[in-house]
């Protein structure tokens, strides 16, 4: 009986070992078909880059509204305790 377990044991991790191991070479040989029928077409940096116009930030007013909401939120919590 013990050794009928080990056998089936043997078994199971024989199965997943020679599953994975085609799974792996498999992977391997898709990733290199992949690449060479439909190569990826080379990327122009600048056109990558959105054209966005710049607009001036006004960093005084963030920090006020940064420091605002902190102050409401410890006063909240202030009086729910």
């Amino acid at each position: 009986m013990f050794l009928e377990s080990i056998k089936i044991m043997f078994l199971g991790m024989g199965t997943v070992y020679l599953f994975l191991t085609i799974m792996i070479y498999m992977t391997k040989l898709m990733s290199k078909l992949i690449l060479r029928y439909f190569p990826e077409a080379p990327k122009d940096f600048h056109a990558s880059i959105p054209k966005v116009p710049a607009q001036p930030t006004n960093e005084n007013a963030k920090i006020a509204a940064i420091l605002g909401a902190l102050q409401h939120h410890h006063q909240i919590e202030k009086e729910g305790k």
